[in-house]
């Protein structure tokens, strides 16, 4: 599974990578925190899939990474092999800082 540090990923914004960034917290997850993208609660991610594109990176975050590295390994069965996972979540962000 791809991984990307909070490092890696900030670096990414910094110089206009072309990727999707999504957040599959809840709600009141995003709502005291986010770095933002697109937000779709991972009970939604299959329903929603023709939101995310196949033909360039997208990036899941969570907490702490867990819930997204099953995001991730659900969504690699619909065909997706353009995933990473930010490791550590919003907890590694908000210590990158």
């Amino acid at each position: 599974m791809n991984q990307v540090t909070a490092t890696e990923l900030k670096e990414w914004m910094a110089v206009s990578k072309d990727f999707l960034l999504v957040d599959i917290r809840e709600d009141i997850e995003r709502e005291a925190y986010h770095i933002g993208g697109e937000h779709i609660p991972m009970g939604e991610l299959i329903s929603r899939l023709d939101e995310m594109p196949k033909d360039k990176d997208i990036v899941l975050y969570c907490e702490k990474g867990i819930r997204s590295v099953i995001a991730i390994q659900r969504l690699e069965t619909f065909g997706f092999n353009n995933l990473f996972n930010l490791s550590g979540g919003m907890t590694a962000w908000k210590q990158s800082h």
